[in-house]
């Protein structure tokens, strides 16, 4: 008899053919509570989400057979993990599978926010442009020299900097502790390496403890030419004062993929010209959502093999 898994959200079709052909697959719900459990559910061993999405302790405790969960992409933020914990119920997430996508995204807005080009688009197509002799859009900095500073020099972070520095851009970072294996600048406080820095990338796990790390002060320090891209959580920068720093020029610009009430993105972030704004899609290329798929069906052939998951997320 095939393992019963539980699906939350609607997975990539080619996914659920997969799927299918191993186990008995049920859902998707249409919300993540008990309340939207399907038929069966009792009997599924591994649920299926996305970090975004609430696992909290009820839906844990209405699935009685769980023993995984197992999260299509690297967030885990919406996962009880103390509960998992006490109830013995593995988790495994996507590990490096859509990192270099990220990363690529990544470079692709802190280019289109330093460099003005969703603003060229729009100056183009409004008959501003004449010739540069008579009307031209005002000269920005460039990425050469400037320095970046990242925070979460993990497998995003890491290949963020590699292609910064392409661009020869300084690279500095801040995470929970300095890394032996790489030559850039560590910062031992956020605050410090956004006074530092010209553009600060968000590349950080996000969770409960990092929520709105990106404060006002950090935003006061980044300064009024520096530019925020996140391609992390929304969680992770407090959005009201995002808007203000935007709106006010205590910064120059961002570039966000990602918000803090996804799928709701803040009017006042919307009428502004100075941030680009995308619908989170950097883990969108054909690469990436091969590789998450790959190592879903891999942690999950694994775990029912009785062998150690692809990639375990620590409890």
């Amino acid at each position: 008899m095939k393992p019963t898994i539980l699906m939350v959200p609607r997975m990539p079709e080619a996914l659920v053919a997969r799927l299918r052909e191993n186990f008995t697959l049920l859902g998707p719900m249409e919300r993540s509570t008990p309340e939207a459990l399907p038929p069966g559910a009792e009997q599924a061993e591994a649920l299926l989400t996305m970090g975004s999405l609430s696992t909290d302790a009820a839906l844990i405790d209405a699935v009685p057979k769980l023993r995984l969960i197992c999260c299509y992409g690297t967030g885990i933020e919406g996962v009880d993990r103390v509960h998992a914990k006490a109830r013995g119920i593995a988790l495994a997430n996507a590990g490096e599978a859509n990192a270099t996508g990220v990363a690529e995204f990544a470079m692709g807005l802190l280019l289109a926010t330093a460099r003005q080009i969703p603003q060229g688009d729009r100056f183009v197509r409004a008959g501003r442009w004449q010739g540069n002799s008579v009307q031209r859009m005002a000269s920005v900095p460039g990425l050469a020299g400037r320095r970046l500073g990242i925070y979460g020099l993990g497998a995003i972070g890491s290949r963020i900097a590699k292609r910064a520095a392409a661009f020869d851009m300084e690279i500095g970072y801040h995470n929970r502790s300095r890394r032996a294996d790489v030559p850039y600048l560590y910062h031992d406080s956020l605050l410090g390496l956004a006074d530092w820095a010209d553009v600060l990338v968000v590349s950080a796990r996000a969770s409960a403890e990092n929520r709105h790390a990106v404060d006002a002060a950090v935003l006061k320090a980044l300064g009024p030419r520096g530019h925020l891209v996140n391609i992390s959580r929304g969680i992770a920068v407090d959005e009201d004062a995002l808007c203000a720093a935007l709106e006010t020029g205590t910064i120059a610009g961002a570039g966000l993929d990602v918000y803090e009430n996804e799928p709701h993105v803040s009017d006042r972030l919307k009428a502004l010209d100075n941030v680009v704004l995308t619908p989170h899609i950097a883990a969108a290329s054909e690469s990436a959502q091969s590789a998450q798929q790959e190592v879903m069906l891999g942690n999950l052939r694994a775990f029912f093999a009785g062998e150690p998951l692809v990639s375990p997320v620590p409890l």
